[in-house]
């Protein structure tokens, strides 16, 4: 569909409307600036509820929307894998959901007033040379005051599959070594920082280097204590048991180039809802699987 046919069969008054951004691809504003999502990926780039004077979800400056490229922030959907591919290391880290097409399949207003849009990813050659399986896999995202985001996987083939999967969500904060991640303590987590070894967390996650940790075998709620904000982020979820928490810092940062002028990616935490390692899901043949995730932001 063309910006025309996305405004007149998918867009809302004062709600939800589609444009096409410098770079080609097409980007849906909803509820006047809150948020913003680009249809490459279903990659919902930025959020900021009205009643905060700071985005909730972060984007870098420096990023560089193109096509076929993942962009620097926001929430990509990474699918059908986490991480590396298994076997075939050509194939994209991360599954290759977050750099192809999806399409908008609906849009609506929810009861207490969110906007909902539900996209597709849009199946290619490209795509099943890498996944041959027969699935849809759809996102829906609901903006308002909260932020709420479904992935949604169903097997329409005959077969099982298995597949890993992250909402990759980058949060807004003062400053990495300013604030605090608990809802964790006392899971298990594999270390990829320390040499891929599994630990134990004691307390509260706190930063003072690179951190890159898969906790499994937990659907606890986190929340980003954030005192320079004076700011709560919650993180609650459904349908996920892995709790991915990464910071680059700033040696890996500089190498990435795309993280923000000068120290931007002290500015976020990514704190990630995710089916990985030994927490991948196997989707039976008819059935479906649903990664929910709610994002709140309150006072301390």
């Amino acid at each position: 569909m063309n910006i025309a046919q996305l405004n007149s069969q998918f867009g809302i008054s004062n709600q939800l409307s589609f444009r096409t951004d410098a770079s080609g691809l097409i980007i849906a504003d909803i509820n006047n600036g809150q948020a913003s999502l680009c249809l490459q990926g279903a990659h919902l780039m930025h959020w900021q509820p009205a009643s905060q004077s700071v985005p909730v979800v972060w984007l870098s400056r420096d990023t560089k929307p193109a096509v076929g490229k993942s962009i620097r922030g926001g929430a990509p959907v990474c699918w059908p894998w986490f991480g590396a591919h298994a076997s075939e290391a050509g194939f994209p880290g991360h599954g290759f959901a977050r750099t192809v097409p999806w399409q908008v399949i609906e849009s609506g207003t929810e009861p207490n007033g969110g906007t909902r849009l539900v996209l597709r990813l849009i199946e290619s050659d490209k795509t099943r040379a890498q996944w041959n399986q027969s699935c849809t896999v759809d996102l829906t995202v609901v903006v308002g005051e909260t932020l709420r985001m479904e992935l949604t996987t169903a097997n329409t083939g005959t077969t099982d599959f298995v597949i890993g999967e992250a909402l990759h969500t980058y949060l807004h904060i003062s400053d990495i070594a300013a604030v605090s991640v608990t809802g964790l303590a006392g899971c298990d987590y594999w270390d990829k920082v320390g040499g891929a070894n599994l630990r134990q967390q004691t307390g509260a996650i706190q930063f003072s280097g690179e951190t890159d940790r898969v906790y499994i075998n937990t659907a606890a709620e986190c929340v980003i204590e954030d005192p320079k904000l004076n700011r709560r982020i919650h993180v609650a979820k459904s349908g996920s048991l892995s709790t991915v928490v990464w910071t680059p810092w700033v040696e890996k940062a500089n190498k990435m180039g795309d993280m923000g002028q000068s120290d931007g990616w002290r500015e976020m935490v990514c704190v990630e809802s995710a089916n990985a390692i030994e927490n991948v899901v196997t989707v039976a043949a008819g059935t479906q699987h649903r990664l929910v995730v709610e994002y709140r932001a309150s006072a301390m």
